[in-house]
């Protein structure tokens, strides 16, 4: 008699509004497969392998199933813990006595780095388990893919949300003029530079753009903030949460993180706050500061309907090539067109995708640091149907 093979899947690291897309491909591929005695979810991630806390999926209803994959959040929760070598042979023992055959992580860089962490003491405990990344990620930084599944949904968030407050900006003029938003995305300005998908005209927001991939040059920025105010009577920046100084240092504080997380990740005091106050001291007018935070990743009524297809497909497509005996695997996408769009799935080694963070193109910025064209032919086609074209009186 064969062994039994029993699937599992977790969800790492920030949610995105897609990952329950995600989750629900890998449910029902598998299901549909009819190749595995169990499916399981670990409960929180790692904490929930060692901690043994896990969901019989296939007893989740088939008419429950569409609300959990448009649900923000991550169903079975998440993680940004990672396993020390002391607790490995705990996973090892998880993975014996549940009889895992297949291991399915939807995650990001981190999550690569844990599924190969993972992949190895399998190996070397001699145990056959096919590991796979299920990507995800608001940041759009991974490695090895056209695009990440959460990027596009992320996108028309911030583009949606920065045509609201150019418009209201504009509507408040000398009394609120100048309006900052901090946008997500660590080291890399895809989010940020997203903010412009909604810009029509040169009078419409955003202004300025701070991504990590120029750096901040205070003189620049704020000469962009002034000459649009001074034309327009108000202006929008957009700023990257993660953005340094022209020496790599942070902006905010002595350099020391407010956090560092398992995976050697900083977090520092938000580099919008500091603009906000330069911008104050040198305009004196009043500044809004706004910092979407959670509710970039967790707006359900802004899904990009190509971002929900092609993170519902990355999940089926992991276990259609894990079941070919694939391992140690990211499924990526392939753009192969653009008028119209069209996608494919491929597959990305591991190791290079551990870790790693993908940055800009020289060409998707301009020499102060705008978005060009050649992005906006990138990333229009990720966000779904147009944003709204908004009228003027005056």
């Amino acid at each position: 008699m064969s062994p039994a093979k029993n699937l599992l899947v977790m969800q790492s690291g920030g949610p995105t509004p897609v990952i329950n897309r995600s989750l629900f491909g890998v449910c029902d591929e598998t299901a549909n497969s009819g190749a595995f005695t169990g499916i399981f979810g670990a409960h929180g991630g790692t904490e929930g392998v060692l901690d043994n806390r896990v969901l019989d999926l296939a007893a989740v209803s088939s008419n429950t199933w569409p609300s959990i994959a448009m649900a923000p959040g991550a169903a079975l929760g998440t993680t940004r813990k990672k396993f020390s070598d002391s607790e490995l042979p705990r996973v090892i023992d998880f993975i014996e006595r549940r009889e895992i055959s297949h291991w399915l992580i939807i995650g990001g860089n981190d999550s690569a780095s844990t599924a190969l962490t993972v992949g190895t003491a399998a190996k070397d405990a001699g145990r056959d388990l096919k590991v796979f990344l299920v990507p995800k990620t608001v940041d759009n930084d991974l490695v090895g893919t056209d695009h990440s599944p959460g990027y596009g949904s992320a996108a028309r968030f911030v583009a949606a949300a920065t045509q609201g407050a150019g418009r209201d900006a504009e509507a408040m003029g000398p009394a609120a003029p100048i309006t900052v938003i901090e946008v997500a995305g660590r080291d890399s300005g895809w989010l940020a530079a997203a903010s412009v998908l909604g810009k029509r005209e040169q009078r419409d927001a955003p202004h300025v753009v701070v991504t990590p991939e120029k750096g901040f040059d205070s003189s620049l920025v704020l000469s962009g903030i002034e000459s649009a105010y001074r034309r327009y009577g108000f202006a929008v920046a957009v700023i990257q949460e993660n953005v340094r100084d022209k020496d790599s240092r942070p902006l905010t504080g002595d350099g020391t993180p407010l956090h560092v997380d398992d995976f050697g990740n900083e977090y520092h005091e938000g580099a919008g706050r500091y603009l906000t106050t330069l911008v104050t001291d040198h305009l004196k007018v009043r500044v809004r500061y706004d910092q979407p935070g959670t509710i970039q990743r967790s707006m359900a009524e802004l899904v990009s309907s190509v971002d929900a297809r092609e993170a519902e497909e990355v999940g089926r497509a992991a276990v259609r090539h894990a079941l070919d005996g694939e391992t140690s695997r990211m499924v990526s996408i392939v753009r192969i067109g653009d008028d119209p769009y069209e996608s494919e799935t491929g597959l990305t080694p591991l190791e290079p995708v551990a870790g790693a963070h993908k940055t800009m193109p020289a060409e998707f910025l301009d020499s102060e640091g705008m978005p060009t064209s050649v992005f906006l032919d990138y990333a229009r086609p990720l966000i779904g149907d147009p944003l709204p074209t908004f009228g003027r009186i005056a």
